[in-house]
């Protein structure tokens, strides 16, 4: 479960980044531009020497002010992009880590799970010791004001996968990043990465742990800069 978090230490700010031949499968987020609140998600797997989608494209949606750069494992920023923050409304970019899921029942899933209920927090504040951890309030003590619901109203935590977002826990920078349900309304959400409950369900019973998949989440003119290998797909074909 922490194994994540001693891997992936360090954000590389780097020209180019290269998939690490451990991993087979990939997420991978585009958006059309920074400030898009709406994206497509592949699924990818590893085939030969390449990467082929698997499915068809499916529609999220993420931050209300679109992306920006956040704190994970690669990034390749340049002067004006915009920077991952607390309360920003927009979803990181980068490459991440998907540590474990989540949701609020038994898990039928075979990646590491974690059963959520009125006392999980996911603690946003960035003074406390918790902040950017998923506690349970009577375990831990309560030195912070502002948190997210883990057994959210409306059902959106339902169903979740944790993205490894700012894993060293720099405060300010950006906390409580998943993919999770969409609201029913279609709106934007505050940072997060929101699909249809089937689509989400499809997405989790594909992961294999086993095949340490990552999440690519960035603007799609951005994609052959941070990651060249998946340039073909930055083409929206």
């Amino acid at each position: 479960m922490r194994l994540w978090m001693v891997v992936f230490l360090s954000t590389l700010a780097v020209s180019a980044w290269k998939i690490p031949s451990s991993t087979q499968q990939l997420l991978l987020v585009l958006s059309p531009r920074w400030t898009a609140s709406e994206a497509r998600l592949y699924r990818l797997e590893r085939l030969g020497g390449g990467w082929r989608s698997v499915g068809t494209p499916i529609p999220v949606k993420i931050g209300a002010n679109g992306m920006g750069w956040g704190e994970g494992i690669a990034m390749a920023p340049r002067a004006g992009e915009p920077r991952k923050r607390e309360g920003d409304r927009r979803s990181p970019a980068g490459v991440f880590a998907l540590p474990f899921f989540f949701g609020e029942s038994q898990s039928h899933f075979a990646y590491p799970y974690r059963r959520m209920d009125t006392y999980s927090r996911c603690v946003d504040d960035r003074r406390s010791r918790s902040y950017n951890r998923i506690v349970d309030r009577r375990k831990v003590p309560t030195d912070y004001r502002s948190f997210e619901r883990m057994v959210f109203p409306g059902g959106l935590y339902r169903y979740g996968i944790f993205v490894a977002h700012n894993p060293r826990r720099l405060p300010g920078k950006g906390s409580c990043i998943f993919l999770h349900i969409r609201k029913k309304s279609g709106a934007p959400t505050v940072g997060c990465t929101a699909m249809s409950v089937e689509n989400l369900l499809r997405v989790m019973h594909w992961l294999d742990a086993q095949k340490h998949p990552l999440l690519v989440q960035v603007p799609r003119p951005i994609l052959p800069r941070l990651v060249p290998e998946l340039s073909r797909f930055s083409s929206g074909k």
